[in-house]
């Protein structure tokens, strides 16, 4: 993130919890009379105020001589800020504040959102806005940033994607009726990811080398192969890892590494997704 703020020191350490797709910071701040400055988001974040101490008021402005009105966010703490987007802040006469950053990957969100989450309305900011249920989940996230003994990823994972979903506003899709992709799209798209399937595919690409939008590319490809396209690429890494351990000595820490898993753990456990078995017991079968 490019920034160039002044007078806020942080009280203790920045809490940060790293899931899918998803960084959480919860900051604790302590501000000088005059506090301010601007950044830019390098991806989307959702920055929720969760509390403020002193008789004054963080303003937000979309511009540096406050063109477009300050806005306050005591009543109204949370904010939706796009990718690349100039944001402004002035604190006066607030002595403390805390508060939660919510920043994430957008291809990763997107391809586990799927369909369901048009990439444009990333583009659209939604500043200075206030919603109980997305201040109640935010609460719970920075409980768990903090939590010295944090609980499974699924819980602060499972949080925060909640809350992706309801500031997006996103609701159930209605069944649409799913056409495959033509031969040649789909023999592109398999031979891509097969080539690539060691490092992060994002479907803009995918979808540019079929010629399709990414929500049209993400319902064909799952037509004509039954999965999405990250499914799939899981499969060609659990694939790439049979190979491996087929024809090499090497440890399982050692494949997962080679195989693009965050570790064995996780190469562990989306093995025995993809093959039903672990990775030792399959290996052990094969002999």
């Amino acid at each position: 993130m490019n920034n160039r703020i002044d007078g806020f020191k942080v009280v203790g350490q920045i809490h940060s919890r790293r899931w899918n797709g998803i960084i959480a910071d919860l900051t604790e701040v302590e501000c000088a009379p005059y506090a301010g400055g601007y950044y830019v988001a390098r991806d989307p974040r959702l920055f929720i105020l969760l509390d403020a101490e002193g008789e004054g008021r963080p303003l937000v402005k979309m511009t540096s001589n406050g063109a477009g009105l300050p806005q306050d966010t005591q009543h109204r703490p949370i904010s939706f800020v796009p990718a690349g987007m100039d944001l402004w802040v002035d604190v006066v006469g607030v002595r403390r504040m805390r508060h939660l950053d919510l920043h994430f990957d957008a291809d990763v969100v997107m391809q586990r959102l799927g369909e369901d989450l048009d990439p444009r309305r990333l583009e659209d900011a939604n500043l200075l806005f206030s919603d109980q249920r997305i201040l109640a989940l935010g609460q719970l996230i920075a409980a768990e940033c903090a939590n010295p003994q944090p609980l499974h990823d699924l819980y602060g994972d499972g949080l925060s994607l909640a809350l992706i979903v309801d500031a997006m506003k996103l609701s159930r899709q209605p069944a649409k009726p799913r056409s495959a992709l033509a031969s040649w799209q789909l023999r592109r798209a398999l031979d891509f990811i097969e080539a690539n399937c060691l490092r992060n595919i994002r479907l803009e690409e995918l979808a540019s080398l079929t010629g399709l939008s990414q929500s049209h590319f993400s319902r064909a490809f799952k037509a004509s192969t039954g999965a999405s396209p990250h499914q799939w690429q899981m499969r060609m890494r659990i694939k790439r890892a049979q190979q491996l351990l087929l024809s090499r000595q090497n440890s399982l820490s050692e494949i997962a590494a080679e195989t693009g898993f965050a570790d064995q753990a996780h190469f562990t456990r989306m093995f025995r997704q993809v093959v039903g078995t672990t990775p030792a017991h399959w290996r052990k079968a094969q002999t």
